[in-house]
């Protein structure tokens, strides 16, 4: 009966996580801001850039951060203080708007969005690891999945609110309903009871090792393969990060070629609406990625699924940049997030599976400060290379050669071996 009783909390936990996930991510539509804020406001590509490229480093920072506080404190404290965070970063950045202050958009999405949204996104990502021990892969898919489909629900509505209430009662609506949605699903999160496991006919062997011995932050970060896997996240995510910040500018820069002259305002509006589409649907894929990769590494492996996906990136990329069709481009955009999505959701799997889920925390908030290399590398080579050669092909062919990089270091991975173990198996004479 008490198993049962935990089995239904932890299906409600995953609900209330994919919902507070999918609030979160809307900050992947960032793209549809950029235009009208360099159109109203004047600033460059590079300038509005560093919004998202401050906001994508805090976030990350504050995942490790928040990693660590969450295996003391628990995920509802931890998770509130983000929610609120969040919700009050987004209606400053409104009001940055309104006055038009580069400094106060900074400050507020930059630094107080990226804040709130790293606290909230690591709470119930280690929750939900710790409630599925036995579907690791699947549960992370459907956690980080919702933030991925974040950028599906503004990008499908963001361009018709930017035209209707405007850039800045845009934010401040965005705003309010996040402070309800995240600060409301974060109240219904907790860890289970120490050593409580579901019923599983079989666990893999490699998992099973880091549930009965797992590795100690201390002892993680002084083995290979933790560095390997900060590699591993770092490259894709600095390529995709670069692309989801321009993929709205890149359509409409695509789709204005086909025009001579002056486009006209009706034609610049469809531009702008078709442009916020291709973003919904990049939306979709991000999140679809990231439950069927997830999904499909449980049964395949982390690693096959994980080299699948680099080969998949790294074809796409030189693909962008040669296509002149928007609806190739818009084909190649939604793999690609596909598989930046999948990496998202395998790699929180993989460092469980390496290193076990009781600190995993601390463990892979550490691994996630990648990221935050990631959001300044990815989205500034992209502004950079495009407001000096008015394009973003040499861009995107330099992150199809990150791509190849990252392609070996995951064929050469190979699984930790636990200190503990390791010096057992010494001790008996087994080599």
């Amino acid at each position: 009966m008490e198993h049962l009783r935990y089995e239904a909390k932890r299906r409600w936990i995953c609900v209330a996580g994919i919902l507070m996930q999918l609030c979160l991510g809307t900050i992947y539509a960032w793209s549809i801001f950029k235009n009208p804020l360099m159109t109203t406001h004047g600033w460059t590509n590079t300038q509005t850039q560093g919004a998202f490229m401050i906001q994508i480093a805090v976030f990350a920072c504050s995942v490790a951060f928040g990693g660590v506080i969450v295996d003391k404190k628990g995920p509802r404290q931890v998770g509130l203080c983000g929610g609120a965070i969040f919700g009050v970063g987004l209606i400053l950045a409104g009001y940055a708007n309104t006055i038009g202050s580069l400094m106060l958009l900074y400050l507020s999405y930059g630094i107080l969005v990226g804040l709130g949204g790293g606290l909230g996104y690591i709470c119930p990502l280690t929750t939900l690891i710790r409630w599925f021990p036995d579907k690791r892969g699947m549960i992370t898919g459907l956690a980080v999945m919702g933030y991925g489909l974040g950028a599906f629900v503004m990008g499908n509505i963001g361009p018709a609110l930017i035209l209707k209430v405007g850039l800045s009662g845009t934010f401040y609506l965005w705003g309010i309903i996040s402070l309800v949605i995240v600060l409301g699903m974060m109240l219904l999160l907790s860890n289970p009871p120490e050593n409580w496991l579901p019923n599983a006919e079989s666990f893999d062997s490699n998992v099973s090792a880091t549930l009965s011995n797992p590795f100690t932050f201390s002892e993680a970060i002084r083995t290979r393969q933790f560095w390997t896997l900060w590699l591993i996240i770092f490259i894709p995510i600095s390529a995709g990060l670069g692309l989801i910040s321009q993929i709205s500018p890149m359509a409409q820069d695509l789709m204005a070629k086909g025009i001579e002259g002056a486009i006209p305002a009706d034609k610049m509006k469809a531009i702008i609406l078709f442009s916020g589409t291709i973003v919904a649907f990049a939306g979709i894929s991000n999140g679809i990625g990231r439950i069927f990769w997830a999904w499909i590494s449980d049964i395949m492996g982390r690693k096959t699924i994980l080299a699948t996906m680099f080969i998949i990136q790294t074809f796409g990329y030189v693909l962008l940049a040669k296509t002149g069709q928007v609806w190739i481009f818009t084909v190649v955009v939604c793999c690609l997030i596909a598989c930046y999505g999948g990496i998202m959701s395998c790699l929180p799997a993989m460092a469980a599976d390496q290193f076990g889920a009781k600190h995993i925390g601390k463990i892979y908030g550490v691994l996630f400060t990648a990221n935050a290399l990631s959001g300044i590398v990815g989205p500034f080579i992209n502004a950079y290379i495009k407001d000096v050669t008015n394009s973003f092909g040499i861009a995107l062919y330099l992150e199809a050669g990150m791509l190849v990089v990252g392609l070996l270091l995951v064929i050469t991975f190979t699984s930790a071996k636990h200190p503990i173990v390791s010096e057992s198996l010494k001790a008996g004479g087994v080599q």
